[in-house]
Order: structure tokens, then sequence, then C-alpha cells
């Protein structure tokens, strides 16, 4: 994926580019359609919550209604959080900005990018501890 342009720099190459845009395009269809099945589940266990009188408290299935409530609700919020960042790697490979590491402006790893798609820093950037 690197081939040295005519700036000096290393940038991937053009057909690379349309195999990128694939994955994130598949990446971001897959994650669609998990949040729609997660928002389905949501939804099917608030309906059947609806149709009980449901005291959490004294109610042995109680805890286990808001547990799964919750956990389809933070499952939503990961789904959401990830098609932002499909969105975001899309929006870099239209600029150009693509494979690039946010922190240091070094070339971020092939392999690193085949992993981690939407990938926004190298392996050294990533390691280094939040400021």
């Amino acid at each position: 994926m690197g081939d040295v342009s005519r700036s000096g720099r290393d940038e991937p190459e053009p057909s690379a580019f349309s195999d990128v845009r694939a994955r994130l395009a598949a990446d971001r269809a897959d994650t669609v359609a998990r949040a729609a099945a997660l928002r389905r589940d949501f939804d099917g266990i608030v309906a059947a919550n609806a149709l009980v009188a449901v005291d959490d408290e004294h109610d042995p299935e109680g805890g286990t209604t808001a547990f799964e409530r919750a956990h389809v609700a933070a499952l939503m919020a990961q789904a959401r959080e990830h098609l932002e960042e499909v969105d975001r790697a899309l929006q870099r490979l239209e600029h150009g900005q693509y494979g690039r590491c946010e922190g240091c402006g070094g070339t971020i790893a092939p392999e690193r990018l085949e992993i981690r798609p939407a990938a926004t820093t190298c392996i050294r950037c990533a390691g280094r501890p939040a400021r």
C-alpha cells in the first residue's frame, strides 16, 4: 500500500483506495444492520415490559430485564460510535488523508489498517498515554 509519490511521501496506490473504500462500505453496512437489529431488540424489551406490571425492586425478573435493557443500550451506543469512526475514515479517504496518523503525521502500517480500517493513529501513537 505504500508507493513513494512525487512529493517523496508514502501514499497508498489508487487501486488500494478502491479496496479500502469497499472494506469500509461493507463495514458500514454491517454496522447499520447491527444497529437496526439492536434497536429492534431494545424496542422488544421495552414493549414486553409495558405488557406487565414490573416492580424492579420486588420482581425477581426486574433486575434481569433492567440489565438486558442496559446491555442492549450499550451495544447500540458502541454501534453508533463505530459507524461514526467508519464515516470519518471514509471522509479521510476522500480527502487524501486516509492512512496518515493524526498524532505524528506518519504512515499507519497497512497491517494495522487491515485489522482496524478506521484507525486514526499509528501503533506508536496509539500506545502513548492519553493526555
